[in-house]
């Protein structure tokens, strides 16, 4: 999948910071190491655009993707652990927070949750304030290459019964297959376009 030219336009690293475009953002957020970069980098057909790291934690600011012109993928830090001094990973929640909250060409947040795990406490936590801003909220499984399909479809049913979320508010996805990446590129258009 491929939703078009991209660039990296600018980053925000304090809160309150005005965001580097005007044009409507999908936020991606998710824990550390749950594959953000990698999943921007397959939806834009760009491999090393966005950086990727097996180091949990590597992205400490808000990065803003700008596609065909059109809107931009905000990848934000992840939450949870995260190999970076404390008092980086202090500056990381007021930072999304502030974002997430405040940011007025914020049209959807797209929220990846690693397959192979169930939801943490932090991807609850997350939920939890993402329900409360009244944000619509895109759910994503990464990393299904890793399961069986029997594994996969449990790990769908199951996420959706915890998470309590219609079927189609929840997506499958690898970022090295490739699986799922039109189906979640679609559903970024679809939210664009809404704004």
């Amino acid at each position: 999948m491929r939703l078009g030219e991209a660039e990296f336009v600018g980053a925000v690293r304090e809160p309150g910071q005005a965001p580097p475009t005007r044009l409507p953002q999908i936020a991606i957020i998710g824990r550390s190491n749950v594959g953000k970069s990698s999943l921007i980098n397959a939806l834009l057909g760009r491999k090393g655009l966005a950086r990727v790291s097996r180091t949990p934690g590597r992205t400490q600011e808000i990065h803003f993707y700008e596609v065909g012109g059109r809107f931009c993928l905000v990848d934000l830090p992840g939450y949870g652990f995260a190999k970076a001094p404390a008092e980086v990973r202090q500056r990381w929640e007021p930072l999304i927070q502030s974002y997430l909250s405040t940011s007025r060409g914020l049209a959807g947040v797209i929220l990846l949750l690693d397959s192979r795990h169930g939801p943490s406490k932090d991807d609850r936590r997350m939920l939890d304030f993402l329900a409360r801003l009244e944000l619509p909220t895109l759910f994503v499984l990464t990393k299904v290459d890793k399961l069986s399909r029997g594994k996969r479809k449990a790990r769908m049913e199951e996420t959706r019964e915890l998470l309590e979320i219609p079927e189609d508010q929840l997506l499958a996805t690898s970022a090295v297959s490739g699986e799922g990446t039109k189906s979640l590129g679609d559903s970024v258009l679809a939210a664009v376009e809404e704004a």
